[in-house]
């Protein structure tokens, strides 16, 4: 059974999130603040966090970034009720995998869920092909889960690495949006593309920034694409 850490602390959202998960058959635990979620977490391991931002004692991007900088691999959905670009952009730069803006439909948080719980068991570090991932001077360890250009070692969240992964294994083609929604976040319903554009420019930084040779594409009104200039 997977295991989901909740960290809510809307005494009403929270228990309507926690009994529709359990409904779901997973294994449900609760947090009303960002402390008490990091003592749960230092204690017990899970396999997805669904995580607010406004939070009391640690708030969710803090939270999120302790998680992160300790290693901990749970996949975490970021809850946010700012959906603007740049606080979507906090929320994935402080390590979450996706985020979801408030309002939202109960269905669809739960949809999301299983698409990241169905990531997370179909992780590349399960992948029987164990053969590294290159392009030019680009190279993935898939068993290292490690990214090196130039010899110069690349430190990869979980969503980046499947993305590059992605790319890697289709370079020289033109990758739609929805096609990398549906390949590297598996989404089975309607999502915006906007986390896309989002990841790729934070992968473009660590792949090409120092390099004159760039290898991530725009292609303008299509999509991406891993080839040379």
């Amino acid at each position: 059974m997977k295991s989901i850490l909740v960290v809510e602390d809307d005494n009403s959202v929270a228990s309507l999130i926690v009994r529709s998960l359990t409904e779901e058959g997973y294994n449900v635990s609760l947090a009303p603040d960002g402390q008490f979620a990091w003592d749960m977490l230092n204690q017990s391991t899970f396999d997805l966090i669904i995580l607010d931002i406004m939070l009391p004692k640690i708030n969710g991007l803090e939270l999120c970034k302790m998680i992160r900088n300790t290693g901990i691999g749970s996949q975490i959905l970021m809850l946010t009720a700012l959906g603007s670009t740049q606080n979507i952009v906090s929320g994935l730069d402080s390590g979450a995998d996706d985020y979801l803006v408030k309002p939202y439909k109960l269905e669809e948080l739960l949809a999301r869920v299983r698409s990241m719980i169905r990531r997370g068991s179909t992780s590349p570090t399960t992948s029987s092909d164990d053969d590294p991932l290159s392009f030019e001077d680009l190279t993935l360890d898939v068993k290292e889960k490690m990214a090196t250009r130039a010899g110069n070692k690349i430190a990869l969240t979980a969503t980046e690495y499947r993305l590059l992964e992605y790319l890697l294994k289709n370079k020289k083609r033109v990758l739609s949006r929805v096609d990398i929604l549906e390949s590297v976040w598996g989404v089975d319903f309607d999502m915006n593309t906007k986390v896309v554009d989002v990841y790729v420019n934070y992968l473009r930084k660590k792949i090409d920034n120092g390099f004159d040779q760039k290898l991530i594409h725009t292609v303008i009104g299509m999509g991406y694409i891993l080839k040379t200039e």
